[in-house]
C-alpha cells in the first residue's frame, strides 16, 4: 500500500478540519499536513520533509492567496512539478481558467457533501500527476 503526503491550505479552520476528517475516512495510509495561510504552505513546501504527494490550495486567504502561491511554486525550478489542486468555492470559468493557465493541475470545487469531499480526495491519489496532463476537458473535477 502506497504512503500518501497531502498537504492542505486554507484559511477556514472548519474547513481544515472537515477535510481531516474525510482524509481519516479513507483507507489509505495518508499523512495529512494542514496550513492556514500560503505564507506557511510556501515555508514547509521549500524546508522538507515532508515533501507532498499533492497539494490542496484554496484561492481566497488573506495575505498570500491561492494564486499568488500557486504562481511562486511554479516559477521555483526547485519545487514546479509539486502537483497542486484547486480547492476552491469558486467555479467562475475565469477563475478555472486562471488557475489552469498559471500551472495548476486540477480544480475541485469544495464539495458540500462529506462523501464527495472523499471522492475528491480520493481522486486526486488515484491520479498519476508525473503522467498526468491538465487539459480543459480534465481539468475540473466534477461529482
Amino acid at each position: 500500500m502506497t504512503d500518501y503526503t497531502i498537504f492542505y491550505t486554507d484559511d477556514d479552520e472548519d474547513d481544515l478540519s472537515i477535510f481531516a476528517d474525510a482524509v481519516e475516512s479513507i483507507p489509505q495510509n495518508i499523512k495529512l499536513q494542514t496550513y492556514s495561510g500560503g505564507d506557511k504552505l510556501l515555508n514547509a513546501i521549500f524546508n522538507p520533509p515532508p515533501k507532498p504527494y499533492v497539494v490542496f490550495l484554496d484561492l481566497n486567504m488573506p495575505g498570500k492567496n491561492g494564486f499568488d502561491v500557486l504562481e511562486e511554486l511554479r516559477n521555483s525550478d526547485y519545487k514546479k512539478d509539486i502537483p497542486v489542486v484547486i480547492y476552491s468555492t469558486s467555479s467562475e470559468p475565469g477563475i478555472i481558467e486562471k488557475c489552469r493557465s498559471l500551472g495548476a493541475n486540477a480544480f475541485i470545487t469544495k464539495p458540500v457533501l462529506m462523501s464527495d469531499i472523499i471522492k475528491s480526495i480520493e481522486h486526486a491519489l488515484q491520479i498519476e500527476w508525473d503522467k498526468f496532463v491538465p487539459t480543459k476537458s480534465n481539468f475540473v473535477f466534477k461529482f
